[in-house]
């Protein structure tokens, strides 16, 4: 046909005239054909390429095939010829004479058309549809935006004629299909393994069509879907602390990773960068419901939860070395379960300490061997206790109560653990749990200062009640400031309200 390809199937059982079924239907201008080199034992064939799709012939020889390709060109030419032509006839032969003024100072040139102005008979601007559905089809997306910056760059200053408007419209529905394909590589059904970079090509071809939004929008939805199933692939260990380090790599990595492409392929495009932090803050929260449902929910020690979140702060901290801080949001998105576990595990201590408070019989601790003993003042030394060893007797002996020296390491045990997850927003809630734990203890020290009788047991509750007020407080005050910043007027309030007493020689108590 003069203006279409029609495409049907030869029916081998026919009935009545009818010999073929209608299979599809094009129009010159929306298909191109491509030469398809001989590859044994296939050979005489040819490509017509027609977006999305693509169909391939095979010819009963090559003098079939070369006729089959000479006819298709040449009735593209024709059919672009006879249009041309149709047009020029629809101008009129000789413009309309303006009426002539007889003001001998009101001289006019005489206006150029438009049609003699804009030379659109150029050989590569009549092929320019055909090569851009040969650039499409043949996925070179830099090619068929060079064409039409070339065309751009063309018409650029030109009046605007209705041929001009007649190739533009052909233009555009070119850049339609062409956005359409460049929009599917983005999408997140297609491969994910490449990386960031491998959205680069589709990214800076979109934005060179001035479609820097919807690249900006696709590139980050891609992205998203990328880090979503990178979590969801990481297989879970049976050790959580090795898991979230495994977490932390893919998250941080990959987020490190986008914010560089990010940077370098919208760096014209300032207003794009507010939708990669919003961005940043979901993907913070997608990698928080990873990590929260592996450490809290599984109700995880206290150290083992400090561990992984420090893991995920020191993580967090690399990020600012391209002006991305993001610890703020991750703090805000753990604060309610790190609250939780340091509200729970302080209820452990404190139905601990009350258990051994109801069994305390008051007596100093016998280590029966110096190897036990010196294990214990590494562990009073690692604690902060520096004067442990005034309160060590003769051989194996500690002067001091086991329930008081149980006390001292746990809640020692539970400041270190609250400083690694510490919050600013979580700074009452650990100096409450302190204070809770402490006067667990304290308490329990008066109480039975007051009611002891006998004169060295008393003397000995004393000592313990000054081991705690003269080393381990001071201690837990000092610890707290270093890991905070600044002293904490509760803990000192709570000192200075229990200071123990001392035994005078006619047994009767004063407060020191």
């Amino acid at each position: 046909m003069n203006d279409c390809l029609l495409i049907a199937t030869w029916l081998p059982n026919r009935r009545g005239a009818v010999k073929y079924k209608y299979n599809a239907l094009y129009d010159l201008e929306s298909f191109a054909i491509v030469n398809v080199k001989d590859n044994p034992p296939m050979k005489d064939m040819f490509k017509i390429l027609m977006f999305p799709d693509s169909r391939i012939f095979q010819a009963e020889n090559s003098k079939i095939k070369k006729e089959w390709l000479e006819i298709l060109d040449e009735t593209k030419k024709n059919k672009v010829v006879k249009e041309r032509h149709k047009k020029e006839e629809e101008v009129p032969n000789s413009p309309v004479r303006p009426e002539v003024s007889n003001n001998p100072f009101d001289v006019e040139d005489e206006p150029l058309s438009s049609e003699e102005v804009v030379d659109l008979s150029l050989e590569w601007i009549q092929e320019l549809p055909e090569d851009l559905d040969v650039c499409i089809a043949q996925r070179d997306f830099e090619g068929a935006v060079d064409l039409l910056d070339k065309l751009n760059e063309y018409l650029k200053d030109q009046p605007v004629s209705p041929r001009v408007k007649e190739l533009r419209g052909k233009v555009d529905e070119r850049v339609r299909q062409l956005t359409e394909v460049l929009v599917f590589e983005l999408s997140p059904d297609r491969s994910l393994r490449g990386g960031p970079k491998a959205t680069r090509r589709a990214v800076s071809q979109l934005i060179r069509l001035g479609q820097s939004t919807k690249a900006c929008e696709l590139f980050l939805k891609n992205r998203a879907a990328a880090v979503q199933t990178a979590i969801r692939q990481l297989r879970i260990e049976g050790a959580t602390l090795l898991y979230i380090h495994k977490l932390c790599n893919i998250f941080f990595t990959s987020l490190l990773e986008t914010a560089k492409e990010f940077e370098m392929d919208f760096a014209g495009n300032t207003g794009c960068y507010s939708a990669f932090v919003v961005w940043s803050r979901a993907a913070m929260k997608m990698f928080v419901d990873a990590f929260s449902k592996q450490v809290f929910d599984s109700k995880e020690s206290l150290s083992t939860a400090a561990e992984c979140v420090k893991v995920a702060k020191e993580h967090c901290k690399q990020l600012s070395e391209i002006g991305l801080d993001l610890t703020f949001t991750l703090q805000s998105l753990l604060v309610k379960d790190v609250k939780a576990a340091l509200q729970s595990y302080k209820e452990i201590i404190i139905e601990a300490t009350k258990h051994r408070n109801s069994e305390e019989m008051w007596r100093k601790m016998n280590l029966m061997t110096p190897e036990a003993l010196a294990k214990l003042k590494e562990e009073m030394r690692s604690c902060g206790m520096g004067n442990f060893e005034q309160y060590t007797g003769d051989d194996c002996w500690v002067n001091l109560s086991y329930t008081v020296v149980a006390f001292t390491k746990q809640m020692m045990a539970f400041l270190e653990e609250g400083l690694k997850l510490y919050f600013p927003e979580l700074h009452m809630v650990l100096l409450e749990s302190l204070r809770e734990i402490i006067l667990v203890a304290v308490q329990h020290v008066d109480y039975s200062l007051r009611c002891e009788q006998e004169a060295e047991k008393k003397a000995f509750i004393l000592q313990n009640a000054s081991f705690l007020h003269e080393t381990v407080l001071p201690v837990v005050e000092k610890r707290f400031e270093e890991g905070v910043g600044k002293p904490a007027k509760q803990l000192q309030d709570l000192r200075k309200s229990s200071r123990p007493m001392r035994v005078n020689p006619d047994s009767t108590m004063s407060v020191v």
